[in-house]
């Protein structure tokens, strides 16, 4: 077709929606680069036509006219535009500069967790961090999924042996702290929840939810049950002291524990919760003993059934010790790599047997000591080691495809740290509330100009597929993939590589990343699966539902599960320091997501912020009457770090002494270069969350269960100025770096 038809004949183009971790198939009509529709994919083996409102924003990302298309630098006069050549060469100036005069983990650098929605940065990353030569390094991953990976590391051998729930089979669903109807899954890849729950139902089963929150999941669960935020570990130690105080273990191993007899410490289970009592937690958690009880009973004599803990189990101070008991009650039970249970994905490409296992507490950070995941100081010390002078101390940063300003906690305090940096760099395709800071912005292509496939949601889904989808319009010749941008870089800062690497790059550089895609599924562990058959299948190709894999999925040498009693028995003083102190009194804080959202990305696209605003602090009458609160009304929140104000939503959906800000918004700094955002602007929850608030067993930061203030804001009073709100927080911040310099 030349290209003049192409410009006028409507085509048809079918790609996976890669916004977020369901990997729904979709059909795109369009004409030339004009999209005319975007709809699901009824013949994609995996969604079967199901998307979700995120998916036209694909069309928003594309068509922004806010999207960087060139490089730009911040100047005394503004931003202006420059060279890809200037732009490289002036990055690699800048990180060498700073490293040759502060040492080279001076120079830190952070990445989003849009990167793992990418095939060519997944790929080829591996080439700018080597070349870097930083030790400085900092992810999403630790205010996200980070107990999930140390609990695979510990019991599996690999971190990303992750088990899912086997939600098309299963009988009895236990959801804790997770809203996969929001989410679409998360660390769970499964379009349309909504339909395999009602399935569950449907066949006469049951879908349990344990939250602070009524959540969308919630409503249409066959029951829920509020829990105080935090406190989910009494809660589970509670259900396993049960299941052996009621005998299902003893009858999960009569009927072959599979998984049990892998476990050679499986004994030292039975006395790790035998001091926690349904009766014992029930006034904390705010769950009754009867219904602890009952919920056990039920979950064990289910035919099927499966526990399921996601970001309000992770991102708490018990996050790892939680995610390791949700894992102990699957395992004793018998439902670990059962059909119904926990299984194995068995994905096309072998993620795992082609990259390390990761590991925990190498290092330690500078500043807190905090320990290291597979090379990631936790992200809650990425400010205090810019601000803490001394040896070692972040003179200059990078940040790729992540906005931690308003998606790491005290985002205040990170804000005036990068203020401060001698040279700043970002991979971003906008001016925003971090990239506003960097001497230099590059943009790679828009998701719609590049080929994908799912290399790691492939790894987490529910039924096992491969499915590649060629770029949708060919970039323009000036612009550049984001795997373009890291070997520019890499060539630049790393003159003299081993000679493996320089022939890698220059392969990749000529051939692209699909020679790795396609290198990755000729060894995976279906025969005769390649990049060519993918490209003939463009819905999509079936290879299954979840089998049983164990042992051979285990990595561990031994091929058996490493229970780990000790580590985990160890945080069981923290417990009962918690237990000892905790006040019901106090009004704890928690986040909360929406289908139309995704963290801070989505926010510029108008299909997806249209409607009522979404911002708001969401607060049970009881509270809301106890400070003289009303709907609607402005009420100013305070934490110990920081203060904002927002309109209340009055609603029955939360618990007593509980209160929502969904995470994400926050776009009205000054110097954001995104209008439809900065309109919808909301205020940032990570303006509240504590970044001393952490789970110290991993790391992990604690953005869950934050002590707050409330104060109902006179009419009059409404009006408060802004500014003096954002100096009050920037006074406080200060204070706290002069105090942590002190000392």
């Amino acid at each position: 077709m030349s290209s003049e038809q192409a410009e006028t004949t409507k085509q048809t183009h079918f790609r996976t929606c890669n916004l977020c971790e369901a990997m729904c198939g979709i059909v795109i009509e369009h004409k030339g680069e004009k999209i005319l529709s975007i709809k699901g994919d009824k013949d994609d083996p995996f969604s079967q036509g199901y998307i979700c409102p995120k998916a036209t924003a694909l069309q928003d990302l594309h068509e922004d006219s806010d999207r960087l298309r060139q490089p730009v630098e911040r100047t005394t006069n503004g931003w202006k535009e420059i060279s890809w050549t200037d732009a490289l060469d002036k990055v690699a100036a800048g990180i060498e500069s700073v490293q040759q005069k502060h040492g080279k983990n001076a120079l830190g650098i952070y990445l989003g967790n849009p990167n793992v929605h990418n095939l060519g940065g997944m790929l080829t990353i591996k080439y700018l961090l080597t070349s870097i030569k930083t030790r400085s390094r900092f992810s999403a991953t630790s205010i996200d999924q980070l107990p999930h990976h140390i609990v695979s590391l510990h019991l599996f051998g690999h971190m990303l042996r992750i088990p899912v729930p086997d939600v098309n089979r299963t009988q009895y669903m236990l959801i804790i702290g997770g809203n996969p109807l929001a989410s679409n899954g998360s660390i769970m890849t499964a379009p349309n929840m909504r339909q395999k729950l009602k399935d569950i139902k449907a066949r006469d089963g049951k879908v349990v939810v344990i939250d602070p929150r009524r959540t969308e999941t919630a409503d249409i669960a066959s029951e829920h049950h509020f829990i105080r935020p935090a406190t989910d570990v009494l809660l589970l130690l509670a259900m396993l002291n049960e299941i052996y105080v009621q005998g299902y273990a003893e009858k999960a191993r009569a009927k072959n524990n599979r998984a049990a007899a892998l476990a050679p410490d499986i004994e030292r289970v039975a006395e790790f919760a035998k001091d926690y009592s349904a009766e014992s937690v029930a006034s904390i958690t705010g769950m009754a003993a009867t219904e602890i009880k009952r919920m056990v009973k039920e979950f064990c004599e289910a035919e099927s059934a499966v526990c399921y803990g996601r970001m309000g189990v992770s991102v708490q101070e018990f996050g790892l010790l939680s995610q390791y008991l949700i894992m102990m009650i699957n395992i004793v039970t018998g439902r670990l790599d059962e059909e119904g249970g926990l299984m194995f994905p068995h994905p096309a490409v072998d993620v795992v047997n082609n990259s390390g296992p990761g590991y925990l507490g190498k290092r330690h950070s500078r500043v807190s000591k905090l320990p290291d995941f597979n090379g990631d100081y936790p992200v809650v010390t990425m400010a205090e080691e810019m601000l803490v002078e001394g040896e070692g101390q972040l003179k200059g940063f990078m940040t790729v495809a992540g906005n931690p300003v308003l998606s790491t906690p005290n985002g205040e305090k990170l804000d005036k740290a990068l203020a401060n940096l001698d040279f700043m760099v970002s991979l971003d395709y906008f001016v925003n509330e971090t990239s506003r800071h960097a001497n230099i912005i590059l943009p790679p292509v828009s998701p719609l100009e590049r080929d994908h496939y799912d290399l790691t949601f492939n790894g987490f889904a529910v039924h096992n597929v491969a499915k590649y989808s060629k770029a949708l319009f060919r970039k323009k010749k000036e612009a550049k993939h984001d795997w373009q941008i890291y070997l520019e870089l890499a060539k630049r800062l790393d003159k003299k590589p081993p000679i493996a690497t320089k022939v890698e790059r220059l392969l990749i550089k000529v051939l692209g990343p699909n020679l790795l895609l396609d290198q990755g599924l000729r060894r995976g562990p279906y025969k005769g699966l390649n990049l060519r058959k993918l490209k003939k299948n463009p819905h999509g190709i079936d290879l299954g539902p979840l089998k049983q894999m164990l042992p051979q999925a285990l990595k561990h040498k031994d091929k058996q599960i490493h229970l780990n009693v000790d580590f985990y028995q160890a945080d069981l003083e923290r417990v009962q320091e918690m237990m000892q102190n905790y006040d019901d009194q106090q009004v704890l804080l928690i986040g909360r997501r929406h289908v139309r959202s995704n963290n801070s990305w989505l926010h510029n696209s108008h299909r997806l912020v249209k409607g009522k605003p979404r911002c708001t602090l969401m607060l049970h009458p009881d509270t809301a009457k106890a400070y003289g609160i009303e709907d609607g009304q402005d009420v100013k929140v305070t934490s110990r770090v920081g203060s904002v104000i927002i309109v209340a939503e009055v609603t029955d959906e939360l618990m007593p002494n509980v209160v929502s800000i969904p995470h994400g918004w926050g776009h009205g700094r000054k110097g954001v270069k995104q209008k439809i955002a900065q309109a919808h602007a909301g205020v940032s929850v990570n303006d509240l969350t504590d970044d001393t608030l952490i789970d110290s067993l991993s790391g992990n930061a604690a953005v869950n269960g934050v002590p707050v203030q409330l104060e109902a804001i006179a009419p009059e009073k409404a009006s408060l100025d802004a500014t003096d709100l954002e100096t009050a927080n920037l006074e406080m911040n200060e204070s706290e770096t002069e105090s942590s310099s002190a000392a």
